[in-house]
C-alpha cells in the first residue's frame, strides 16, 4: 500500500513539472515589469547646480550654511533650506512598495564661543515642490509657520531635528534636557515622537566641532534610525547618541518628496554649515511597459493559484496521519507539554494572543523566515511591547528538537549581549516562541547591504559585545553552553546597536569538565572550524573558530564565502591571511569606512580574528583571552606569516570543498545553513586529501 501511494504520489509531482515551468515562466515575465528606482549622490565638495538653496542660505564649493553668515549683519532670526534639485520617489502607488534609503552627513554648529544657543538644524524630508515657511524662524526650524497654522497638523513632514534651544509655548513643547540639545525624530509637527537628550553636543557648539550623522530607514521594518557620532573625538570612548522610531512613511508623505536640511536662529544666534552629504535609496516600482505584460501576470497569478490548492489537496491527505502521530494526535504532546511547565522561566503564552499580536500571522508582519519556521513582528498589548515571534514549521521533526533546546537552553542563561527570551507557547499544535524585538535586525544586513552602513566605533563595540556573549556561554554559565551556529545573521542589534547573540537551536550544555559527544554536522558553511567538521565534535574551540570569522567580516565588510569574488578573494581567511602577512592589514578594512576608522583598533580586531580562526584548534585563544586583546589588556599575538595547513586535521581546501554541499535549510536571514553527516565530510576529505600537497 505504502508503495502504491508512492508511485501514485511520484506521478503527480512529475506531472506538475510543466506547470511549475510554467508558473515560474510567467513569474518572471511579471518580474520583469518591475524595476528599481532610486537616487545615489555623494558630496565632499558641493555642486551648485545640484543644490536648491532658499532664504538666508548659501553654497560654496567646501560647505553649505543654512543661515545668515555676513558678520556686518544681525545673525538673529534667520532661516534657510538646502535641498537635493531632484525629487526622490519614497512609495509606488502600483506596488505599495515604500523605499528603504540611508543618508550619512558632516555638519557642524558654531555658537561662536556664546553659551547661548539658537536654534538648531533639521535633515527632512517634505512633498516633492514644498517651499520654505513664512515666520518659521526660531523654534520653528524653519519647518513650520505657527502663524499660519498654530496646530501644525497640516504641515506634511518628516524630520530629525538636532534642536539646540528649549521651546514651551502653544506650537512647539521640547523635551527638557539638562544641557539643552537634544536630537529628535518629528512626524507632521515639531513634537518629538522619539528624542534623545545630547549632553555633549554642548561643548562642541561651543568649539565648532564637527559631528557625524547616519539616518536610515528600512522600510520592512517601518524603522527610522538615527545615529550621531562626535566626528573629532578618537579611541573607544567616543561620544555618540542614537535614536529610532516605527514610521510608517504612507501615512505621513507622498510618493514624491524633496528632501534637504532646515535651520533657522531666534533671539540668539549661532552657525548651521554642512561639510559633507551623502543618499542613497532604492524602491520596486512598476515599469512603464507594465500594460503589455498584465495579461501573463494575471494568467501567471490564475495558475498560481490552481498549483496551490492542487499542491494543498495532495499534501493534506499525505501529511495528516504523519502530523497526527508527530503531534500527539489531535491535542498536544502531553510528554511535551509536562516538560515545558517545568520551565520557571520564560513566560508561557496564550495562542490568541500572538494571533493578536501579529494581525494573525500577516504577512506585512513577516521578519524573516528559515529551515524551522518563520518569524513574526507583534505587538503585545499586555506587555505594551514590540517583540519577535519565531512560529516553528510543525512538518519538521527537527523543529521540536529545535523548540525544546532554545527553551530549555536560554531559560538557564541571561546576559545584556544575549537576545532575551521572553516566553514560548505550545497550543492549537503550534510551537512558538517570543523574543525581545531586536530594532536594527541583524548585523550581517549592515555588513553585506550597499545602502546599509555601520560606523566603526559601533563596529568594535560589536565585536566586544559578542565575545562578552561567549566569555558567559563558555566560562561563567554553570554548564558550558556550546552554541554552535555563532554567524553574523545570528547577531541581533538593539536600538542603541548593542549587539546580542541570539538562535540557540542548535546549542548544546555540557559541564565545563568534559566535552561533547561526535554529533550529526550542523550549522552554517564558512563558519564551521575544521576539526567540527572532520571529527563532528562540536566545542569552545569551535565556537571561537565561528566568532574569528565574524571578527574579519566585520573589519573586511565581506563575506566569509564569497565565490563570485576576485582570484584569491573567495575565502575570506585566505585573503586575510595573505595581507597579514605582507603586513598590509590595512588593505583589509571595509572600503564603506573609507578613512574613518581607528587603525590600531583594526589591526586588533583582524588580528584576534585571525588568531580565533586558526586552522589548529589546539592554537586558538579562548574567548577571555581573545576578549583581553579586544580591550588591549593584552599584546595581540604574533601568527605565521603563511595560513597554517595541517596534516593531522581535514586540509582547508577539503573543508572548502565539503561547505559548498547544497544545503538543507536557511537561517531567519536567509544565510544559507548546511547540515551534513560526519561520513560525507570524510569523504570529501579522502577525494581531496590526494590532490593536496601538503596533505597526507
Amino acid at each position: 500500500m505504502e508503495l502504491h501511494s508512492s508511485i501514485i504520489l511520484s506521478f503527480k509531482i512529475r506531472g506538475l513539472q510543466s506547470l511549475f515551468v510554467l508558473v515560474f515562466s510567467l513569474a518572471n515575465a511579471f518580474t520583469a515589469s518591475a524595476l528599481s528606482q532610486g537616487i545615489d549622490f555623494s558630496f565632499q565638495t558641493f555642486d551648485r547646480n545640484s543644490i536648491q538653496i532658499q532664504h538666508d542660505a548659501s553654497v560654496s564649493s567646501d560647505f553649505i550654511q543654512l543661515t545668515m553668515v555676513n558678520q556686518d549683519q544681525h545673525l538673529n532670526g534667520s532661516t534657510g533650506w538646502a535641498t537635493y534639485h531632484e525629487p526622490m520617489r519614497l512609495w509606488d502607488k502600483a506596488t505599495g512598495n515604500v523605499a528603504d534609503f540611508t543618508t550619512h552627513f558632516t555638519f557642524v554648529i558654531n555658537s561662536l564661543g556664546k553659551s547661548n544657543f539658537s536654534d538648531g538644524l533639521a535633515f527632512f524630508l517634505v512633498p516633492e515642490g514644498s517651499q520654505l515657511p513664512l515666520h518659521s524662524g526660531g523654534g520653528a526650524l524653519a519647518l513650520v509657520d505657527p502663524g499660519r497654522d498654530p496646530s501644525n497638523s497640516s504641515t506634511k513632514f518628516v524630520a530629525v531635528e538636532f534642536d539646540t534651544f528649549y521651546n514651551n509655548d502653544s506650537t512647539v513643547v521640547d523635551p527638557k534636557c539638562s544641557q539643552v540639545a537634544y536630537v529628535g525624530i518629528d512626524l507632521n509637527n515639531l513634537n518629538s515622537t522619539a528624542y534623545s537628550c545630547v549632553d555633549w553636543l554642548k561643548d562642541k557648539i561651543m568649539s565648532g566641532g564637527r559631528i557625524n550623522v547616519t539616518i536610515t530607514y528600512d522600510s520592512r521594518m517601518q524603522n527610522l534610525s538615527v545615529l550621531m557620532i562626535d566626528a573629532d573625538a578618537m579611541g573607544i570612548d567616543v561620544n555618540y547618541s542614537t535614536i529610532y522610531d516605527i514610521v510608517d512613511m504612507m501615512k505621513y508623505l507622498p510618493e514624491w518628496v524633496t528632501l534637504g536640511f532646515s535651520s533657522a536662529t531666534g533671539m540668539f544666534f549661532e552657525l548651521h554649515t554642512l561639510k559633507a552629504w551623502q543618499l542613497s535609496s532604492n524602491v520596486q516600482v512598476m515599469a512603464g511597459k507594465k500594460s503589455k505584460l498584465w495579461p501573463w501576470a494575471i494568467l501567471g497569478l490564475v495558475s498560481f493559484i490552481l498549483l496551490i490548492l492542487f499542491l494543498a489537496f495532495v499534501c493534506f491527505r499525505h501529511r495528516s496521519k504523519r502530523k497526527r502521530t508527530y503531534m500527539g494526535g489531535e491535542g498536544n504532546d502531553p510528554a511535551i507539554e509536562e516538560e515545558f511547565e517545568q520551565v520557571s522561566r520564560p513566560k508561557k503564552f496564550f495562542y490568541k494572543d500572538l494571533v493578536a499580536a501579529t494581525d494573525n500571522f500577516a504577512i506585512e508582519q513577516l521578519l524573516g523566515k528559515g529551515g524551522f519556521g518563520r518569524v513574526y513582528k507583534g505587538y503585545l498589548t499586555s506587555a505594551n511591547a514590540y517583540v519577535a515571534i519565531k512560529k516553528i514549521n510543525p512538518e519538521s521533526s527537527q523543529g521540536m528538537k529545535e523548540f525544546a533546546t532554545e527553551v530549555k537552553t536560554i531559560s538557564r542563561i541571561r546576559h545584556k549581549n544575549l537576545v532575551e527570551l521572553i516566553g514560548w507557547c505550545h497550543e492549537k499544535k503550534e510551537l512558538l516562541l517570543i523574543y525581545e524585538l531586536m530594532c536594527n535586525g541583524s548585523l550581517d544586513s549592515y555588513l553585506f547591504k550597499e545602502q546599509a552602513f555601520l560606523p566603526w566605533e559601533l563596529r568594535y563595540k560589536i565585536a566586544q559585545g559578542i565575545a562578552s556573549a561567549l566569555l558567559y556561554l563558555h566560562e561563567e554559565c554553570k554548564q558550558c553552553v556550546v552554541h554552535r551556529d555563532i554567524k553574523s545573521s545570528n547577531i541581533m542589534l538593539d536600538s542603541d546597536f548593542n549587539a546580542k547573540l541570539g538562535d540557540f537551536g542548535l546549542a548544546r550544555l555540557v559541564d565545563h569538565a568534559e566535552e561533547l559527544q561526535t554529533t550529526v554536522l550542523a550549522g552554517t558553511r564558512g563558519y564551521l572550524a575544521p576539526e567540527y567538521v572532520y571529527n563532528g565534535k562540536a566545542s569552545k574551540e569551535s565556537d571561537v573558530y565561528s566568532f574569528g570569522i565574524v571578527l574579519l567580516e566585520i573589519a573586511c565588510g565581506k563575506k566569509v564565502l564569497e565565490p563570485t569574488a576576485e582570484q584569491g578573494q573567495v575565502r575570506l581567511v585566505d585573503w586575510v591571511w595573505q595581507l597579514y602577512g605582507t603586513r598590509r592589514l590595512l588593505d583589509a578594512a571595509d572600503s564603506k569606512l573609507g578613512t574613518d576608522f581607528n587603525e590600531n583598533q583594526l589591526e586588533c580586531l583582524i588580528v584576534v580574528g585571525l588568531w580565533c580562526a586558526h586552522p589548529d584548534h589546539i592554537a586558538r585563544p579562548s574567548i577571555r583571552e581573545a576578549l583581553n586583546v579586544l580591550n588591549f589588556n593584552a599584546p595581540p599575538p604574533v601568527l605565521p606569516s603563511k595560513l597554517p595547513v595541517l596534516a593531522h586535521v581535514v586540509p582547508l581546501a577539503a573543508f572548502a570543498l565539503a561547505s559548498s554541499i547544497s544545503s538543507l535549510a536557511t537561517s531567519t536571514s536567509g544565510t544559507e545553513m548546511s547540515t551534513f553527516t560526519t561520513s560525507s565530510i570524510r569523504s570529501s576529505y579522502s577525494a581531496s586529501s590526494a590532490l593536496l600537497p601538503n596533505a597526507r
